[in-house]
Order: C-alpha cells, then sequence, then structure tokens
C-alpha cells in the first residue's frame, strides 16, 4: 500500500494499521529510523524492538554507582 506526502508533510495512516496500534484521533505517534533505513511508527512508551536485548534492559537497573567507585572496581582497586 502507498500514500501520497501532501505539500504540509503530512500522510494518511492506513485503517488496518491505525485499527492494530489502537491509534484514534489525537494520539500520540513516534516515528524512528531502524538500521536497515526503514521508518518505524509506534507509540510512546512501547519497546520499540522487544527482540533487542538492550532495549529490554533499559531502565532495569537500580544501583547508583559513583564514578569513582566503579573506576577503581573496574580496575581491581581494593
Amino acid at each position: 500500500m502507498h500514500t501520497t506526502l501532501t505539500s504540509k508533510g503530512q500522510v494518511t495512516i492506513p485503517k488496518h494499521i491505525r485499527d492494530a496500534l489502537h491509534l484514534e484521533p489525537g494520539c500520540a505517534i513516534e516515528f524512528r529510523i531502524n538500521r536497515e533505513g526503514e521508518v518505524v511508527l509506534t507509540r510512546p512508551g512501547t519497546l520499540h524492538d522487544e527482540n533487542d536485548r538492550f532495549e529490554r534492559m533499559r531502565g532495569k537497573a537500580d544501583v547508583r554507582w559513583r564514578t569513582d567507585d566503579l573506576m577503581a572496581l573496574l580496575r581491581g582497586d581494593d
């Protein structure tokens, strides 16, 4: 399916895509470009790539390190 870009830079999102993402008028949406150069449309707050191990772990750490303590640990200082 293709669509046409208007002079204002707008496009119509096809109905089956709006339905699949549960998009209603006024909903926020997010655009990004993936590694393959494709444009990905998502709802904000959803994982961008559920198969990306880094994306799955984003925001999970609950340990707060001071820089000096972390550097000492990495260097093996006692």
